[in-house]
Parts: C-alpha cells; sequence; structure tokens
C-alpha cells in the first residue's frame, strides 16, 4: 500500500468545489498498515456465522455497536447544536465522503471476494455511519459531498482516485483485507484528529460513536 495523506487531508482539499465557503484543512501524513480487514454489522449477523471461526465474540461486539447507533439516532435530536469553525465544517463534510469511500471499497471487495465475509458485513455500518455525519451536514446546513453518486463515484477527483486506488491494490485475499486495516486505522486518526477540537455536542456525541465503530471493525479486520 502506497504512502497517502490521511483520507479526510485528500478529501478536504478538493472540497473547494462544495457549496460551503471555508478554508481546507490540513492533515499529517499516515503510513498504510499491511494487515487484515473485516468489519462488524449485527443486524446481518447470523447464528451460523457467530459459530464460523472465532467470530461469536465479534457477533457480541456487533449487538453492542447497535445498541450504541441505535441511541445516538435516538438521543441526536436531544443534543445541543454547537459552533463549528470554518475548518471543522470542512472537515465534516469531508466526514462524509470518507464514510462512503469505505462503504463503496467495501461493496467492491465484496463483489470481488464473495468468501470473505467480512466485507459483505461492513457496508451496512458504514452507511449507518455516514447517515449520522448526513444528519449533522443537515443540522449545520452544509451540503452532503455523497448526495445521489453511485457507489465509486464521488465529489472530490482526489477521493476517486483513492478508491480506484485502494481498490486494485486488493490483487489477492490478504492484500483485500489489508485495504480494510489501512481504510479504518485511517479513519481512526481522522476522526481522533478532529474530535480533539470539537465543542459541539452533538457532533461531539457522533465522532465518538464512530471512533468505536471504527475499532470494532478494526479488531475485527485485524483477525
Amino acid at each position: 500500500m502506497p504512502r497517502t495523506r490521511t483520507i479526510t487531508a485528500i478529501i478536504a482539499a478538493g472540497l473547494g468545489a462544495l457549496a460551503i465557503s471555508v478554508a481546507p484543512a490540513i492533515a499529517a501524513q499516515a503510513q498504510g498498515p499491511g494487515g487484515g480487514t473485516a468489519s462488524c454489522n449485527s443486524s446481518t449477523m447470523s447464528a451460523q456465522n457467530a459459530r464460523d471461526n472465532g467470530v461469536g465474540n465479534w457477533a457480541g461486539q456487533g449487538r453492542q455497536g447497535q445498541g450504541q447507533r441505535a441511541g445516538m439516532n435516538g438521543s441526536l435530536a436531544n443534543l445541543e447544536q454547537g459552533t463549528l469553525t470554518a475548518a471543522q465544517k470542512v472537515s465534516l463534510a469531508a466526514m462524509a465522503e470518507e464514510e462512503k469511500l469505505a462503504h463503496d471499497v467495501y461493496v467492491t471487495l465484496a463483489a470481488q471476494y464473495p468468501d470473505i465475509y467480512q466485507f459483505s458485513r461492513i457496508a451496512p455500518a458504514e452507511t449507518q455511519h455516514q447517515s449520522q455525519i448526513q444528519a449533522l451536514l443537515s443540522r449545520y446546513g452544509l451540503s452532503d459531498p455523497t448526495a445521489n453518486l453511485a457507489v465509486g463515484q464521488f465529489q472530490t477527483a482526489a477521493t476517486e482516485a483513492l478508491y480506484n486506488e485502494l481498490v486494485a491494490s486488493a490483487t489477492s485475499t490478504a492484500k483485500a483485507l489489508a485495504v480494510g486495516v489501512t481504510i479504518e486505522k485511517l479513519d481512526i486518526a481522522d476522526l481522533k484528529k478532529a474530535i480533539s477540537s470539537i465543542t459541539a455536542p452533538d457532533v461531539l456525541q457522533v465522532y465518538t460513536n464512530l471512533i468505536k465503530g471504527s475499532e470494532r471493525h478494526l479488531a475485527a479486520f485485524s483477525r
């Protein structure tokens, strides 16, 4: 996997085309890992899946994550809306595209590697993540860079190029799994960087839950 900037830095650099009059944020470089990939989405975990090679624990983690997502969905309306800086608005919009990137890569690799069950499990979870970011975008009156775009299509050319690069690098089962680890580690790094300066209660809650979700995904990918 070639060395690349964090995903939000790549996305934010192209957000000038959006109807958001804010300056792009700058992020540090990150080295993509060479581990495995997977994801947990408890709504699609069956009893048979839970009996498969050590997946029982993962299924339990998935059920916990589902409960956290349900709580987040129910409590978001009750969380206070805060104030976002220009850079934080760019980062929030970039997060929507980053979640779509993860979803689209996993959907594509699920079709290429049907025997790797993790990919088909993770896509619905990434859709949940994206929907939370979209709810925040709507709250703060920001454009959704993922609206009405098909799998593999992105608002920013750099993100589309990254999608193509990640998919093309998955030339074997091991390398396909490595793509998942790379995405989740970069996602966690981006969220932790973004959350460090957030004071808005609603955004803070969503970012916190997304970090927990991505950490569960990473743990499953790394099996």
